[in-house]
């Protein structure tokens, strides 16, 4: 979308989320409507796009560890989002040509742009799955036609569980995946605190405009989606913190929390 004309079965006048997120990374898929609720945001928040970078760049850190040190080949993208620079898939390739990667959404308007995402190395494979994250089984079900589930899988979900607005719903959710996951499978997380003023009150207001909510949760609920894993050093942190490539100088710091945990 480089232009406000309609993408059918796409309503342009509703805000949507992965649109904003799209606007606040500098990218052109996004509406009017998601600029104007993008920008009232950023007015109370001024640091969202730095943090909006802040989760992708916590992404590529955490993909690299776990295609390099931890040698995992194969990754399970909850909330792929809208295609932008540095994919799960150009990450783990990068490091491991062979790697799988399995990106999983269920938005009419990431179908739409699922081609973008599919491409991958000669050595490795790239698929989209038209799937609701609310039912791991099935899920697993349809990623089991690329991924050998019976080898380790790390299971990524960035900015995506703050979209269920029920703790115990969502710990369910990620204790579906990994209770099918093999030993040796990694999660990797990340979402927003309750505990930056300025991105809660930007959020409550964000909230109120017919966007998909998102709820923000204490960072102690963020480290429980990791009970019962190995944390990776540092273990549950903010994310400009976690493996940091260079000083963290990052003003938006603590606004979201991370980390990657493996099953035994």
């Amino acid at each position: 979308m480089t232009s406000d004309r309609p993408v059918p079965g796409v309503d342009a006048e509703v805000p949507h989320s992965a649109r904003v997120w799209n606007y606040w990374l500098g990218g052109k898929d996004n509406y009017a409507s998601d600029r104007r609720v993008g920008d009232e945001f950023r007015a109370v928040f001024p640091g969202i796009d730095v943090l909006a970078r802040a989760s992708r760049y916590f992404l590529a850190r955490a993909v690299r560890y776990l295609a390099g040190e931890a040698g995992i080949r194969q990754f399970l993208d909850i909330g792929t989002g809208l295609p932008t620079a540095d994919n799960t898939h150009e990450i783990a390739q990068r490091v491991a040509p062979d790697s799988r990667v399995v990106y999983v959404d269920n938005d009419p308007l990431i179908l739409l742009h699922a081609r973008a995402l599919l491409t991958s190395t000669p050595q490795g494979v790239t698929e989209y799955l038209d799937a609701d994250l609310h039912d791991p089984a099935g899920v697993l079900r349809q990623a089991a036609g690329t991924l050998d589930l019976r080898r380790p899988v790390a299971l990524t979900l960035m900015q995506t569980l703050g979209h269920v607005a029920d703790l115990e719903e969502a710990r369910a959710i990620v204790r579906g995946f990994l209770d099918l996951l093999p030993s040796g499978s990694y999660l990797a997380l990340n979402d927003s605190v309750t505990t930056h003023r300025e991105n809660a009150e930007a959020t409550r207001i964000y909230n109120e405009s017919g966007a998909l909510p998102y709820h923000l949760r204490p960072p102690e609920e963020i480290a429980s989606f990791f009970e019962g894993l190995e944390p990776v050093p540092p273990g549950v942190v903010p994310i400009a913190t976690w493996r940091p490539d260079v000083e963290d100088t990052d003003a938006t710091r603590g606004a979201a929390w991370g980390g990657v945990g493996r099953k035994p």
